[in-house]
């Protein structure tokens, strides 16, 4: 019929305890009044001139017969007694709760009851007649004050302050405030009839005010009336959007608000603060059609309002929240009225077709937990036994009472309020009621176990079979009062296991002190999986902090917190198993919640590595190595794996602890773990663990408790802590006393307690052979020991004696410290220890003996300290080999020029070493001797500069040190300084070449100009370089002028100017001037020298890129080929030579000099190779007059009778491929007539090149004809171009040529 139903927020179903419905109220509407602060009872009244009393499982408990219908009535405060006015009498009929008794008082009034009222604060009784008449009635002294005319007609609605002032309304539009003596004190009119009037605190700025000085009254439906007493002339009339309807029912909540139900639905939450009084804060259209009442749980902290057929519940603190909606489907008239009981159990709603509901809001949170089995209150009257983790079907058992406690066993259930507790029998299918059993005092708590019950109750625990045996059984074994008669202690808490009763009592023996235990706890649970025992948790009404009992672990069992969880609100846990704690909610149900400090055991695959290790520490501190492992091995961290490590060592999991040891490679770990894990006596297993994680005064105390106290002593030698070894050997092994004394002496002596020390030395000794070496060690702590305490004799004795010879260098070392010199340089002495007893021996100044170690010594140091004593003593030559010794070449130089007069070896010296201070005497001695060149040799060596120059000056021997400093790596100034001399001494040449030196280029050149010319012209290089080095035009067009004489008319040399813009890299000029240079060379008939300037200009233009004019080309060309003919004609090779010949022949013009002997040269080899017919035309133009008289007489004749029997034969001239265009022409010829390219030539034979015949000339890549080249080396080894040397094998083919034949370029 009905649903109670989550909505959309819904945090809880409402459960119906049970529904009225009488004939006799059938279509009226049901007025009912739950009893105050108890909520027990539930008054009813319909149409049927009774009013019903029920409980609150809906059993009626009374009927109180009435004269007419029931008008109005209302509960005391207290819940005592029920006050009932009827319309057809004047009585006040009163029913009290406790003696289910009723009685009537008589009002005194003659006019018929309309309103009733208790004081919310004492046992006054407020009755309104239809007339305007007040009754005050005091229920405790039977009082009555009659105030007749308070108002002029009905009283309509009224209500009490907490200071017992009385609020009235009536039809006659009036508002009347009475003290409880009836006096008006306050009055006004309103404008239509009031109706719903409550008292209230009303929100101010000052929020001082704690009185209740408002009062709220409903004007004609519509508007709410506020009316402050401490302000009556002010009123506040709130009036409401016009869509909302008229008001149903308001209520006031929390600080200073109002929620106000409307007819069509909506429900609104207004303020009444000052500032924002009537604003809405919150509204919400709760109900489609309709709203009919509203109601409002403090204890609860939720609000309800009912319309068309449903309830809708929301929480105060978020009022947008829906609680829950509860559906009545079958009430199609709709829902009338809605009241919750004080305490917010129950909330009853009236319908308009004369039924009543009760449904469950808040339940007594009740339960209890045995194993993993749950029992706990479902509704007032039921009680659901359920085991979640084995999926045991939930069993529900109706109960007689509304229990204030509940126990579950193994087979029982037990329910009690009170000193009372009735027991169920669980069986497979039913539930069965074995008895109910009578205890001598309220009962506090109970637990059950599968035979016994356990009650507490005022300080004792009653323990009872729950069902009894036979009747023969003893009274002992049946039941048993604990604490016997003459204990004088109470017990506080108790708790049943299958085979002990436990309990604790007020007197403090505590055995574990539980850390950080909140005083707000309510109750402990402990851990039911099986394979968790240690842990348990504590809650109160917030938090649950959950606990681990650390049992063996090597520091001893101790109690930890591992951490708290928020509880949501009103969860009260049962049951804790595996980290999941299952709670009783106030609806009656249950819900898992899982522990924050357990979350290790969900998802872990989306957690991030910060988390991981987060889980990791918490699975640590709960002794969860498996879901530690799992966790380690998803992080993958060596730190992680020495944590679970460390871990399982704290915890003695040995086993576990090998297993992650391994895992980490940890392999030292394993060993040592694998050698104790047999171990059973816990102190000494405990002992070794302690040691391992670094906790030795624990691990001391362990091995100290084991079976094995030596261990304690072992740990100590190891650990070289000697001062607790000697304490635990005095004890425990006093044979090993002598080698810790040893050992402990050595760390005293490194703090420096020698006291202590020589004490614990002399103890080591054992006198026994068998501890020689041991002896020995502590013999030489006693020597060094005695020395540092000032036993000086005793000490140097036992070293002596002593076969080490360490021993004797650190006693020495003490004494030397200690100022005792002599016996300190004796120690060193005999430990063999030269240097450091001669060293010794020089602080005591005792020469002599140094002298006898001297052979013996290495140091330097020791050497020179010797040498100078020997200089001061004048025993020079001895002194001259200890500086040797001493690498001290100053003092040797010295002592030879000064004392033993032997410059020769001081000079060798300084030559050898370069020793500046050394050159300088050198210098000083060759100047006393009036040899100035060697003395400013040696100046210059020792870096006096300016001493040489000086002296040079002085004595003219300027020449001399300029040439020593151009050799030395030296400043400008030093050369700017001879410079200027040599200019003073109108040396030009010397003064140009420092100038130069110096970076003054301009004097350097005006020098060089005015130096007179030599057979070398050594000046103009000079100037030439100068000029290419300064880089400076104006010097440049100085020198230029000079070249060409332009100052004083006499031109020097071209090639000098040549090289001026070969300096200059002005290449192109250069190139000019090359071109005039082989003229001039040409016209003297210096044929080589002209071709070799064209040959090195055409190779540095080509260097530096630059295109290359073909004047120069086609000159060096012609040159080349006049070159040529003279290697191939003195090879014997005619035909090459004519056809070379025969080019030059027809460039005569550029060999005048020589025009006759060329084409007489011409003549005869063209006609030795058969070319009779250039023969002819040579000989033709030799027949010129110009020519004819300088014919050599020798041909004259012959070349005469050519010209006149002229022969025409002419052998033909081979044809080879063009290399561009392969087109056949004549191999000498350069100029294809079909490309039209100029083509390259053979600088080996002068033909034109071919492709498949290519070679260069390794030097001047100059091109040749591979065969050609290679023949020509057969007899000659050097290039015909470069004139460079050549191997044969360094000749290469080469087969593609393609860069070689870039078309030749003209004239720029």
């Amino acid at each position: 019929m009905r649903g109670a139903g989550a909505g959309p927020g819904a945090g809880a179903a409402m459960k119906q305890v049970f529904s009225l419905y009488e004939k006799a109220w059938s279509g009226s509407l049901v007025q009912f009044a739950w009893q105050k602060t108890l909520g027990n009872f539930l008054a009813v009244t319909g149409g049927d001139r009774a009013v019903k009393i029920f409980d609150r499982h809906g059993q009626k408990r009374n009927e109180i017969s009435l004269p007419g219908n029931c008008v109005a009535m209302d509960w005391d405060k207290d819940g005592d007694t029920l006050a009932i006015v009827t319309d057809k009498s004047s009585a006040i009929f009163l029913w009290d709760a406790i003696t289910n008794k009723t009685s009537q008082v008589d009002s005194g009034m003659r006019d018929a009851m309309s309103f009733l009222l208790w004081s919310r604060v004492g046992t006054l009784l407020a009755v309104g007649t239809t007339k305007g008449n007040l009754l005050i009635y005091n229920h405790q002294t039977s009082r009555k004050i009659s105030v007749l005319g308070k108002h002029t007609k009905k009283i309509t609605c009224g209500c009490w302050s907490t200071e017992n002032l009385l609020a009235l309304g009536g039809e006659d539009k009036m508002i009347t405030i009475s003290n409880q003596e009836g006096d008006t004190i306050r009055q006004t009119s309103v404008s239509s009839d009031p109706s719903d009037m409550q008292f209230s605190v009303m929100k101010t700025d000052e929020r001082m005010s704690t009185r209740e000085s408002t009062v709220s009254v409903v004007v004609g439906k519509k508007t709410l009336f506020l009316f402050n007493l401490n302000d009556p002339d002010n009123p506040i009339d709130l009036k409401f959007q016009q869509p909302y309807g008229s008001i149903v029912a308001y209520k006031w909540y929390g600080d200073g608000y109002i929620m106000i139900g409307f007819s069509r639905g909506c429900f609104v939450v207004i303020s009444t603060h000052i500032r924002e009084i009537g604003q809405e804060i919150f509204q919400a259209h709760n109900h489609k059609d309709n709203l009919s009442s509203i109601a409002i749980s403090q204890s609860l902290n939720k609000a309800a309002s009912c319309g068309d057929n449903c309830i809708k519940i929301h929480d105060l603190s978020d009022l947008r929240e829906m609680y829950a909606i509860i559906n009545l489907d079958d009430e199609n008239k709709g829902v009338d009225q809605l009241a919750w009981t004080d305490d917010g159990q129950l909330l009853a709603v009236s319908t308009r077709r004369g039924s009543l509901h009760v449904f469950l809001t808040k339940l007594p949170i009740l339960g209890d937990a045995c194993s993993t089995r749950i029992a706990y209150l479902t509704s007032l009257l039921e009680v659901t036994v359920a085991n979640h983790v084995e999926r045991e079907l939930p069993v529900t058992v109706s109960v007689e009472v509304e229990p204030s406690f509940v126990a579950i066993g193994v087979y029982h259930l037990a329910v009690g309020m009170n000193n009372r507790a009735w027991f169920y029998a669980l069986g497979e299918n039913n539930v069965k009621k074995l008895k109910d059993v009578e205890y001598l005092g309220t009962v506090a708590s109970m637990h059950l176990n599968s035979d016994y019950a356990a009650a507490l109750f005022e300080g004792k625990v009653q323990l009872h079979m729950i069902e009894s045996e036979d009747l023969g059984a003893q009274e002992e074994r049946e039941t048993r009062l604990f604490p016997a008669d003459d204990d004088k202690y109470r017990i506080l808490c108790h708790a049943l296991t299958s085979d002990f009763l436990l309990y604790g009592t007020d007197v403090n023996d505590r055995v574990y002190e539980i850390p950080d235990f909140s005083p707000t706890i309510k109750g402990i649970l402990w851990e039911n999986w099986p394979m968790d025992t240690g842990v348990f948790v504590a809650f109160d009404d917030d938090k649950v902090y959950t606990y681990v009992f650390h049992k063996d672990a090597i520091q001893g069992s101790k109690i930890i917190l591992a951490g708290g969880t928020e509880v949501p609100y009103s969860h009260k846990p049962l049951l804790l198993y595996n980290g999941e704690i299952t709670c009783q909610t106030q609806s009656g149900k249950t819900n898992n919640i899982y522990l924050s400090t357990h979350c290790f055991l969900g998802n872990l695959k989306d957690s991030g590595p910060s988390k991981l290790r987060q889980m990791l520490t918490q699975a640590l501190m709960l002794k969860r190595f498996s879901e530690a492992w799992e966790l380690c091995r998803l992080l993958n961290d060596q730190s992680c794996w020495n944590e679970l490590a460390e871990a399982c060592l704290h915890h003695m999991e040995v086993d576990f602890a090998i297993r992650v040891y391994r895992t980490s490679g940890n392999a030292g770990m394993v060993m040592s773990l694998e050698q104790i894990k047999g171990i059973e006596d816990h102190n000494l297993l405990a002992g070794h663990l302690a040691m391992f994680t670094g906790d030795f005064n624990l691990a001391q105390d362990l091995y100290l408790a084991s079976s094995c106290p030596i261990a304690a002593l072992e740990m100590r030698k190891d650990l070289q802590h000697w001062d607790s070894a000697l304490q635990l050997a005095k004890r425990l092994a006093p044979d090993q006393i002598p080698f810790i004394s040893k050992e402990y002496a050595m760390q005293l002596e490194f703090m420096g307690d020698y006291v202590n020390a020589l004490a614990h030395y002399e103890k080591g000794i054992t006198g026994n052979n068998k501890y020689q070496e041991h002896d020995e060690a502590c013999r030489a702590g006693v020597a060094q020991m005695s020395i540092r305490m000032g036993d000086i004799r005793r000490g140097v004795n036992q070293a002596t004696k002593h076969p080490s010879r360490s021993l004797k260098r650190d006693c020495g070392a003490i004494l030397e410290n200690m100022k005792q010199f002599s016996e300190a340089a004796q120690l060193y002495e005999k430990g063999q220890y030269y240097d450091k007893a001669a060293s010794v021996y020089i602080r005591c100044k005792n020469w002599a003996k140094v002298g006898e170690l001297l052979p013996q010594v290495s140091s330097p140091k020791i050497h020179l300290q010797y040498a100078k004593a020997k200089e001061a003593d004048g025993r020079y030559k001895e002194a001259v080999i200890a500086y040797e010794h001493a690498k001290q070449w100053d003092n040797v130089i010295r002592l030879y020029l000064d004392h033993l007069n032997n410059p020769e070896k001081a000079v060798n010296i300084v030559r050898e070493t370069q020793s500046l201070e050394g050159a300088k005497m050198v210098a000083r001695f060759f100047l006393q001797l009036g040899d100035y060149g060697s003395a400013i040799q040696f100046l210059v060596m020792s870096k006096c500069n300016n001493e040489a120059f000086t002296l040079a000056q002085q004595h003219n021997k300027m020449e001399i040190y300029a040439d020593i400093i151009s050799s030395e790596s030296t400043s400008n100034e030093d050369y700017q300084s001879i410079a200027l001399y040599f200019e003073a001494e109108k040396k030009h040449f010397q003064a140009g070449k420092f100038f130069l030196l110096c970076g003054q280029y301009g004097r350097a050149l005006r020098h060089f100009m005015k130096s007179p010319n030599t057979e070398d012209n050594l000046a103009i290089e000079m100037a030439i370089e100068t000029v290419g080095r300064a880089k400076d035009e104006a010097l440049t067009n100085q020198l230029i002028d000079y070249l060409m004489g332009e100052s004083d008319g006499m031109p020097q040399d071209a090639k000098y100017l040549f090289r001026l813009y070969m300096a200059l890299k002005q290449y192109r000029e250069a190139a000019r001037t090359a071109i005039i240079i082989a003229r001039e060379e040409q016209c003297s008939g210096n044929y080589r020298n002209a071709r070799d300037v064209l040959f090195s200009m055409y190779s540095e233009l080509k260097t530096q890129k630059i295109k290359i004019s073909s004047e120069m080309a086609t000159n060096l060309m012609i040159l080349h080929s006049y070159i040529l003919v003279k290697i191939h004609v003195k090879r014997g090779d005619h035909m090459k030579g004519a056809r070379m010949l025969i080019r030059v022949a027809n460039n005569i013009s550029k060999f005048p000099s020589h025009i006759v002997p060329i084409l007489t040269s011409a003549v005869i080899e063209c006609h030795r190779a058969g070319l009779k017919n250039s023969a002819f035309s040579f000989a033709a133009m030799l027949m010129r007059p110009e020519y004819r008289n300088k014919i050599d007489p020798k041909y004259k004749k012959k070349i005469e009778t050519m010209v006149r029997h002229r022969d025409t034969t002419e052998t033909e001239e081979p044809t080879t491929a063009c290399p561009y265009c392969a087109f056949q022409l004549p191999e000498c010829e350069l100029l294809c007539p079909s490309c039209k390219n100029n083509l390259p030539y053979c600088i080996a034979t002068g033909r034109h090149m071919v492709r498949d015949d290519w070679t260069v000339c390794p030097h001047c890549d100059f091109p040749a004809l591979y065969s050609e080249f290679k023949n020509m080396l057969q007899t000659e080894n050097v290039c015909p171009m470069c004139s460079e040397r050549i191997n044969i094998v360094d000749l290469k083919k080469i087969n593609d040529c393609t860069a070689y034949l870039k078309p030749e370029e003209g004239d720029q």
